[in-house]
């Protein structure tokens, strides 16, 4: 569906996508991930015809689009802030792109009322002024006016970045849904790892205008390709080479002492896993316990490793900070890294030699 090959953005002297080869899938929700300045909304906005990359070729369905203006390109833009006219209704809203198309009159309010429906926006509020619905209302207002021109692609540029966090739970999965209904390929850019993981097929996580890893969301997390994907999505604790030497001591695992090594907070626990046999208890002290409702965060320090995890409080041990525990995990959870490169140790060579 989508493909951008060889691209190459520059600003001036500054390169900030310096070789990227993108495929998005006819009707995938395709995510762009990563922290501010990694060159994100750069490669969205050159899929979008915003910028001219400087080398590179960009596909929409088999067709060069390198060149073509942003309105010939066939794709619809929702921006950070929404981006809607304050001083306009929302059905005049939605219509604008239809109006500088100069649809017909009658033709843009049937479509206006289709796609309002299909967004679930009422007529009582296609009549209102923008600034009287709620962030919800004006995020589905957006959307409409991008969709009403029926593109090939639907582009968002961190839509939910300006919301409180509970409002931003609530709207990933109603933007989700909206995905899902209208089946249409959407490109999406978050600095956020829970929306990327939570809405995404698929994710290419960027670094410094590079893409680290492309693959689905339980890719990116259980096998993260890199140590900076491990360190950017979700929480991890570093492992000392006396813990890995001790997981290796229990279990014969075979891990390497010289590579960089994590172990996802979830991995780790306060009691023996119900599958039992392969787990290696570590002995060691409590560090620390913070209490957040559903569950408890804890820190216990053993061979020379501060290790997080998380006890459920429907159940479990709870010891207090100063006692002694025992951390309990499986060696094939250990994430190890060249520490060179920083790429992955090879999963079926643990062992790998190293530099």
């Amino acid at each position: 569906m989508i493909r951008l090959d060889n691209i190459e953005v520059s600003f001036g002297d500054f390169t900030a996508i310096p070789n990227l080869d993108l495929h998005v899938r006819p009707g995938e929700f395709f995510t762009l991930l990563g922290p501010s300045g990694c060159g994100k909304t750069t490669a969205l906005r050159t899929l979008a015809g915003f910028i001219q990359p400087a080398r590179g070729t960009v596909r929409v369905d088999g067709k060069d689009v390198t060149r073509l203006p942003s309105d010939k390109r066939q794709v619809g833009m929702v921006f950070q802030n929404y981006a809607l006219f304050p001083s306009m209704s929302v059905w005049e809203n939605i219509a604008f792109g239809l109006r500088v198309r100069k649809e017909n009159p009658a033709e843009s309010d049937r479509l206006v009322r289709d796609i309002a429906r299909r967004v679930e926006l009422s007529d009582e509020q296609l009549a209102k002024n923008v600034a009287e619905l709620s962030g919800g209302q004006q995020q589905r207002v957006a959307v409409a006016r991008a969709l009403v021109l029926r593109p090939k692609i639907l582009l968002l540029d961190e839509p939910l970045s300006n919301l409180d966090a509970k409002l931003r739970h609530q709207l990933r999965q109603q933007l989700k849904d909206l995905q899902a209904m209208f089946g249409i390929t959407t490109v999406y850019v978050t600095h956020d790892q829970d929306e990327a993981l939570a809405m995404s097929d698929r994710v290419a996580v960027f670094n410094k205008g590079v893409v680290e890893q492309v693959g689905t969301p339980q890719e990116i997390y259980d096998h993260a390709a890199t140590e900076f994907v491990c360190n950017f999505i979700g929480d991890s604790s570093t492992l000392t080479p006396e813990f890995v030497a001790e997981v290796n001591k229990q279990s014969g695992a075979g891990l390497s002492t010289d590579a960089k090594s994590y172990l996802r907070v979830e991995k780790a626990s306060l009691d023996v896993p119900a599958d039992g046999g392969a787990a290696v208890g570590l002995s060691g002290k409590v560090v620390s316990r913070t209490y957040h409702g559903l569950h408890s965060r804890y820190v216990v320090r053993t061979h020379g490793a501060d290790i997080r995890l998380l006890v459920r409080e429907d159940g479990g041990d709870h010891p207090e900070p100063g006692t002694e525990t025992t951390v309990y995990l499986q060696p094939g959870h250990v994430l190890q890294y060249h520490p060179g490169t920083g790429a992955a140790l090879r999963e079926q060579d643990p062992a790998v030699a190293l530099p």
